[in-house]
């Protein structure tokens, strides 16, 4: 490999590096942040947090790297412009499209490593996570902590205390709990209790022989009750609607299902899926590409407004890219469509950037 070759693929490996561990960190810092949030409002639990966030990272890595990519391509050839290395190539008999290749011996592994990501890693991940989730979701409130410690539920209208069950046979040992009604203040406790979960998705627990004390707030009034089985309905108090639970169920699994299942199935949804997945590695490598032309300033004019444009140039790709998604889904255009032409124009695109970047200007002519 030659000297020029050699230091363009150094350089923008190690620019790589540094903006994919800057991406990764805000990223992690970001997301931390929102998981350990749901854990506190108890949708998730906190044994699953550091879990789930590294599955997350997963599922981030393919626009991780096509943006460290795209942004490592760019920052090095606007630095041989800046630093006018570039002229100093051009002397040696170096053009712009010279440039291609070592570029794409940095970009074609990562794009590589990011069609295995997308076709394979990522829709795993996606399972584990959706696993996590739904093992979650099916613990009731009281097998959701640990023996010795209160929780609250409803609001904090319930309020529940259970130790460890002495009999093996016991789901949950002896149980205390606490509810507000609107004119009763209820104290129940039992010494054991089981989960019931309904064909309906509603849950229920049921409590062995124990007592019952109800005292009414506005007045003397005081009931005690002894049963041997009470059961106590566990409401869903996430707030969100069954058609957003749907919805957002609906698109989990179709990200978490398999490529190759996928493939075989020829809904308009999933063929849209395989459209994201296709595209990223395509996208990665169509925007290094594009790096070149785009990366190349004039340096007495400043860098700003070409990096600017880079920038947005990027984020349109990625959103068309989203919105063919759409598309295909809803059946507007069909998926060759959709899969082809957005990627065929950013490489036309492309293509006129380097004619227009290595295009020979002819002088004007002086008036006479």
């Amino acid at each position: 490999m030659s000297l020029f070759k050699r230091s363009v693929v150094a350089e923008i490996t190690s620019h790589g590096g540094v903006v994919f561990s800057t991406l990764i960190v805000v990223w992690l810092s970001v997301l931390l942040v929102r998981l350990l949030g749901q854990a506190a409002e108890g949708q998730i639990g906190a044994d699953i947090v550091l879990g789930i966030a590294a599955l997350s990272s997963i599922t981030a890595l393919p626009t991780i790297l096509s943006v460290a990519l795209f942004i490592a391509t760019i920052t090095t050839i606007s630095r041989n412009y800046r630093e006018s290395e570039m002229v100093v190539w051009f002397a040696s008999g170096v053009s712009l499209k010279d440039w291609v290749a070592p570029v794409l011996r940095v970009a074609l592994p990562v794009c590589v490593l990011i069609a295995i990501l997308t076709l394979e890693i990522t829709p795993w991940a996606y399972r584990q996570i959706e696993e996590y989730r739904q093992r979650y979701e099916q613990r009731s409130d009281l097998s959701k902590i640990t023996a010795g410690q209160f929780i609250e539920s409803a609001g904090g209208a319930r309020v529940f205390f259970t130790e460890a069950p002495t009999n093996p046979q016991d789901e949950i040992g002896a149980v205390f709990a606490r509810v507000l009604d609107n004119d009763w203040y209820t104290i129940v406790t039992s010494k054991n209790a089981r989960i019931r979960r309904e064909d309906n998705g509603d849950r229920y627990v049921v409590l062995g022989p124990g007592n019952r004390y109800d005292m009414k707030t506005d007045s003397a009034e005081f009931r005690m009750v002894s049963f041997d089985s009470y059961t106590l309905r566990l409401e869903n108090t996430s707030g969100t609607s069954a058609d957003e639970i749907a919805r957002q169920n609906a698109l989990n699994q179709m990200k978490s299902r398999p490529t190759t299942n996928l493939i075989q199935d020829r809904k308009a949804e999933s063929q849209a899926q395989i459209m994201w997945r296709i595209s990223l590695p395509l996208a990665a490598l169509n925007l290094a590409l594009l790096a070149i032309p785009l990366g190349a300033v004039n340096p007495r004019l400043g860098r700003s407004g070409d990096l600017l444009l880079a920038g947005l140039v990027g984020l349109l790709y990625m959103n068309m890219i989203n919105l063919m998604r759409g598309w295909i889904g809803n059946g507007k255009i069909d998926f060759i469509t959709g899969t082809l032409s957005l990627h065929v124009i950013v490489l036309a695109l492309c293509l006129y950037a380097f004619h227009s970047r290595m295009r020979l200007k002819t002088p004007k002519k002086s008036a006479a």
